[in-house]
């Protein structure tokens, strides 16, 4: 989790995002690395309350699980790194929320590596870049916004029996 912010310095936040504000009103034209403080201020501000409400609700485990589903909240709760859910939870709560539109598909996490996760896709017709495979894709993304992206195999796993590897009969 990032740093926490006391009383004392979310107000001093809220006071430098005034100046920063005031200032821009009163510049002439653009200045953008002074809106960028302004905006670095407000998100840290933003941070410390979301931080606050899942301490707050992280014994009342239906709200906490309620506001972390919502896709707004639950961004918001990645980008502050406070969101009470691991990212792979995440991942496979989505894929079963998609069990109803793959058709007899399965869509399967194997994994995440670094900023990726691999998805296996099986039991779908067609497998390739299809719409299946955007669905999937835009719903973990959806789920899981701090991911670039999301690696997608067709297919079931290679399967070989150890008596072939062996050189015994199949």
């Amino acid at each position: 989790m990032g740093e926490r912010l006391d009383d004392e310095a979310v107000a001093e936040r809220l006071a430098g995002i005034e100046a920063e504000v005031g200032a821009l009103e009163a510049m002439p034209g653009a200045t953008a690395a002074r809106a960028l403080d302004a905006v670095a201020l407000l998100t840290q501000v933003y941070g410390e309350a979301l931080a606050r409400v899942v301490d707050r609700i992280g014994g009342e485990r239906a709200l906490c699980d309620a506001l972390a589903a919502d896709e707004l909240v639950g961004h918001l709760l990645v980008l502050h790194g406070v969101h009470p859910e691991p990212l792979e939870t995440r991942i496979e709560r989505a894929l079963a929320r998609l069990r109803p539109v793959l058709g007899g598909a399965e869509a399967r996490l194997e994994g995440v590596a670094g900023d990726v996760a691999r998805i296996r896709l099986s039991g779908a017709r067609g497998c390739g870049s299809g719409p299946l495979e955007d669905v999937v894709r835009d719903a973990v993304l959806a789920t899981a916004p701090e991911l670039a992206s999301v690696d997608l195999r067709s297919g079931e796993p290679a399967f070989v029996p150890v008596e072939a590897l062996r050189g015994g009969p199949p």
